[in-house]
């Protein structure tokens, strides 16, 4: 005959699955009460429940399991955002995304921030180069102010908290630092993008963020209303060291209320037949335990036209990707998936940089 102890925990392994992770906590303090139980031999088949979900690409179904192991709690992925600005249309329209989305969060503020890239001066003598810089910077920042006074009066009709800074430096280099100083959860910046000679030796101000920030960037073209229903999310499928990554990418889903829409892109350098690729996207989403998904390939000779023909072919406003934040010759020699999208397409794109992480770019 089983003690109580057993009874107890058969109790709330049944509430466990039929009723969601609150009742625990009741049984919970009975089990307090008891003799501790036997250790239980772990039985993947009663671990949770199982919901079938088709494939919008491909005919098989995959199995999930109900109860992810990453579950999704409140977050602060958009409670503190930050816009550089620098009065461009881009920069507005990256303000106006993130008001609507400030003014949809409760207690989210929104940081206006202007940085000012001051010409070297030379001169024999030090001081009076010292106060000509200083009365310079003054009038920038006299200025800079009555224009977020403007822009704000203009864009803030919901009244959502502004923090607004002028800073003197390199554009990137501020704009990473204020993000770690002022703990910025997310990112938002206008752009209007690069290419040629221009985007292989220096590359858009966004591009360069991409690579650097230490947080979540989410890059806007155009001027966009919304809502956010799907979500692409390009991905190498490896099972290996993406938590991280995939974490924020559901959380980002979660916050939008999206449709997640995992994708592998098979071009010709790197090929694999579809049951190598149904077998990886099975592993990838039984692993990370995605809800609310689809999974999906997409065959392209190149992989960043597949991801922008897929995006616009499931009808998605935004791609989430990794990058590896590759610096110098590297970047030069290997570039980025996730900083070319930046350049060349016109949806929204999120990114995250992952440390020795083998992700999409």
């Amino acid at each position: 005959m089983p003690g109580d102890s057993q009874v107890a925990e058969r109790v709330a392994i049944s509430f466990w699955l039929n009723f969601g992770v609150r009742p625990i906590v009741f049984i919970l303090q009975i089990l307090r009460k008891l003799p501790a139980p036997r250790p239980a031999t772990h039985d993947p088949g009663h671990n949770a429940r199982m919901i079938k979900i088709s494939s919008a690409c491909d005919s098989h179904q995959v199995l999930r399991p109900a109860v992810g192991l990453f579950l999704i709690t409140k977050s602060n992925v958009m409670k503190k955002l930050l816009v550089p600005c620098d009065f461009s249309q881009q920069a507005l329209n990256a303000f106006q995304f993130a008001l609507d989305i400030a003014a949809k969060s409760p207690n989210s503020s929104v940081h206006l921030l202007h940085v000012v890239e001051l010409p070297v001066l030379h001169d024999s003598v030090l001081m009076p180069v010292l106060s000509f810089e200083q009365d310079l910077m003054e009038e920038l920042k006299e200025k800079a102010d009555k224009e977020f006074d403007i822009v704000e009066k203009t864009y803030n009709k919901d009244r959502v908290k502004v923090v607004t800074e002028v800073l003197f430096g390199k554009v990137s280099d501020m704009i990473v630092r204020y993000s770690h100083d002022h703990q910025i959860d997310t990112l938002i910046m206008g752009s209007h993008g690069a290419s040629g000679v221009r985007e292989l030796f220096i590359g858009s101000n966004a591009e360069k963020i991409v690579r650097h920030s230490t947080v979540p960037v989410l890059v806007v073209k155009d001027t966009f209303k919304g809502p956010i229903k799907n979500i692409v999310f390009p991905n190498t499928l490896e099972t290996e060291l993406q938590e991280d990554l995939v974490m924020k990418v559901k959380e980002l889903q979660h916050f939008f209320g999206a449709h997640l829409h995992i994708l592998w892109v098979n071009t010709p350098l790197n090929f694999t037949t579809d049951t190598e690729t149904n077998k990886r996207l099975e592993q990838f989403v039984k692993r990370f335990q995605f809800k609310n998904y689809t999974i999906n390939t997409y065959n392209h000779l190149s992989a960043e036209e597949g991801i922008v023909d897929f995006t616009k072919s499931m009808d998605a406003s935004l791609i989430a990707m990794g990058t590896h934040g590759r610096k110098g010759i590297a970047h030069m020699f290997y570039g980025s998936l996730t900083e070319s999208l930046v350049n060349h397409t016109d949806k929204l794109v999120w990114s995250y940089v992952m440390k020795n992480e083998p992700v999409t770019a």
